[in-house]
């Protein structure tokens, strides 16, 4: 099975995300990030009927990251894996990025790479406190993409972002709450009541007053970065990075992502 992105309506406005993939600890598949697209687009079209959205991901974790059974498929092929980065995993970010309804993150388990970019897309994270978090992509032999590592960096921060990427650090739940990446830190078995109430809170207050303030905080960071998230503005950034899926058919990358899928330590 290809894993899922479900959308299900709640109480008083609120619309549950869920973020499903049996025993890949919710891992995106290309189809999750269409899907994960097709319903934010589905909630922006909704309007003032959404006042709040949950995303969580099925069971004990958030999302372990992307789905690595995939990717000798498509990522050894430069055109593709732009395709995925650019179309794919972007169409889901952004949906989520241009999202008017405000988003609650509910964090419980590994919330590593893809789930680190999603949470990223929040504007309210609560975790669990065994939570873990971080983007060990060097293991796998590849980097982040230039719009990812942007999104990402924004929001963990630069010296948190690069111990991520550049030595594949984790970190716990403790310590992405000192870093302010988190909102609240709770404890495991109170994360799903704790980011409930939260939805439910934003829900009762005024639902345009809070669209507005997502439109502002959008175009603050437009004019505080030298770089914005939007769509057209982002592309520069890629622009900026000599052909930065070059490396689909290194033989890093090939070696990386095949001993992982052999379980086994990679020679780099």
């Amino acid at each position: 099975m290809p894993g899922e992105v479900l959308l299900r309506a709640g109480e008083q406005g609120v619309v549950h995300v869920t973020l499903r993939h049996a025993g890949r600890l919710n891992a995106m598949s290309r189809a999750m990030w269409r899907q994960l697209r097709a319903v934010f687009e589905d909630i922006q079209g909704r309007g003032t009927a959404v006042r709040c959205v949950l995303v969580a991901g099925e069971g004990d974790a958030f999302c372990a990251g992307g789905d690595i059974s995939e990717y000798p498929g498509f990522r050894f092929d430069a055109a593709a894996l732009r395709d995925f980065h650019e179309n794919d995993v972007w169409g889901g970010l952004s949906a989520m990025l241009e999202c008017d309804a405000p988003v609650v993150a509910q964090i419980s388990g590994a919330c590593m790479g893809a789930g680190v970019e999603i949470a990223s897309c929040c504007d309210i994270r609560i975790a669990g406190s065994s939570a873990r978090f971080g983007a060990p992509i060097a293991k796998l032999g590849f980097p982040m993409a230039p719009r990812e590592a942007q999104l990402v960096a924004a929001a963990v921060g630069d010296a948190v972002a690069r111990q991520m990427l550049l030595e594949a650090a984790t970190f716990s739940a403790t310590d992405m709450q000192a870093r302010g990446f988190l909102s609240r830190l709770v404890p495991d078995d109170a994360v799903a009541a704790e980011a409930l109430a939260s939805a439910l809170r934003v829900a009762a207050l005024a639902p345009e007053a809070a669209r507005m303030n997502k439109q502002t905080f959008r175009a603050l960071k437009q004019r505080q970065a030298q770089h914005s998230f939007a769509p057209d503005a982002m592309k520069t950034v890629a622009n900026d990075v000599s052909d930065p899926y070059g490396y689909a058919s290194s033989a890093e990358h090939r070696e990386g992502i095949a001993a992982f899928l052999e379980k086994r330590q990679p020679l780099f």
